[in-house]
C-alpha cells in the first residue's frame, strides 16, 4: 500500500508538464517558443532571459548569439523580443538590444 501513494505522488508530479486545463505547461510553452524562434530566424537561442503570461498570450526576452567572434567575449549577442498568443504559437519578435557579450550593462543610477 505504501507503493501505491508513492507511485500515486510520483504520477501526481509528472502532470505538471501537463495541466488538466488543456493549456500547454510554462515549459512547453518555452521550448515550442523557442525552437519557432529558431526556425524562422535561423539564430539558436542561448536562453530564456524572462518571460510574462500576458492577457494575449506570452512575452519572452530570447538571448542569442548573432556574430562570433574571437575572442569568445567579443562576439555580438542580441536580446529578441518574442510574443506569442496563448496556444504558444509565437505571432511576432523584435530585436531590442544588442550587445559585445563581455560588456555589461551600464549602471543606471546609485553608487558607482
Amino acid at each position: 500500500m505504501t507503493n501505491t501513494s508513492r507511485t500515486q505522488k510520483n504520477h501526481d508530479s509528472s502532470d505538471d508538464d501537463a495541466p488538466a486545463n488543456g493549456r500547454p505547461s510554462t515549459m512547453e510553452v518555452l521550448r515550442h517558443a523557442r525552437a519557432q524562434f529558431t526556425e524562422l530566424t535561423g539564430l539558436t537561442a542561448e536562453a530564456v532571459s524572462s518571460f510574462d503570461r500576458t492577457e494575449d498570450g506570452w512575452t519572452l526576452q530570447i538571448e542569442v548569439l548573432e556574430l562570433a567572434r574571437v575572442p569568445d567575449t567579443m562576439s555580438l549577442l542580441a536580446t529578441y523580443e518574442v510574443d506569442l498568443a496563448t496556444d504558444g504559437e509565437l505571432t511576432g519578435y523584435r530585436r531590442v538590444r544588442r550587445y559585445e557579450r563581455g560588456r555589461a550593462d551600464a549602471r543606471t543610477g546609485g553608487r558607482s
